[in-house]
């Protein structure tokens, strides 16, 4: 059967076990494949907005809906199932190559981080502070009043922010080996925010 076909019928099937749209279903979809298949970062209003998923963290928009939460946790666990079992369901065309999450402090103003890093995986921001980060080059950028610093990630796979709520407003972010402080990446450009 054309791999086509079995995504089609899998949606389906998602659709009618969880209760959500086949639009949901093809976001989350295509947010893990844009990532490989591991971790999904999109935005739906199904799951409540700004959504991150990987194995063993969930965050919907809606923060404390638990049931939200499993439901996008059980979409998310069987579409990375389906990509584990036909690896080349990630090679497939996809209709969205743009970033699949954006906060929504990002909007649509000029990209404020340097331009040779390209375009990132996942942008938001918490408060006065931006983030972009770039999966593929191991950088996350943060602009903080009128300075961009641009850290190397190492090996961590950033999938989460969090901010500490006190005066520093330190910018917390989550990786599958756990909870990374921006104070442990080593930066490596630091400049006045809009000189890309």
């Amino acid at each position: 059967m054309p791999k086509d076909d079995n995504e089609d019928r899998l949606l389906t099937h998602l659709v009618a076990q969880h209760g959500v749209s086949k639009d949901a279903i093809r976001t989350v979809l295509g947010a893990l494949k844009s990532s490989g298949g591991s971790i999904a970062q999109f935005s739906h209003p199904e799951f409540g907005g700004m959504c991150q998923w990987m194995p063993g963290m969930t965050m919907v928009g809606d923060m404390f809906n638990t049931q939200l939460k499993a439901k996008l946790d059980a979409v998310a666990s069987d579409l990375a199932a389906y990509l584990r079992s036909n690896p080349e369901a990630l090679k497939a065309d996809r209709p969205d190559q743009q970033v699949s999450y954006r906060g929504s402090g990002a909007g649509a103003s000029a990209n404020w981080w340097p331009g040779d890093l390209g375009q990132p995986g996942a942008t938001g921001s918490q408060n006065s502070m931006r983030y972009a980060v770039f999966p593929s080059s191991r950088r996350l950028a943060i602009k903080d009043g009128g300075e961009v610093t641009v850290y190397n990630t190492g090996d961590h796979l950033i999938s989460g922010v969090s901010q500490a709520q006190s005066s520093d407003q330190t910018l917390t972010f989550t990786s599958q080996s756990g909870l990374v402080r921006v104070s442990d990446l080593r930066a490596v450009v630091r400049r006045p925010a809009g000189k890309g």
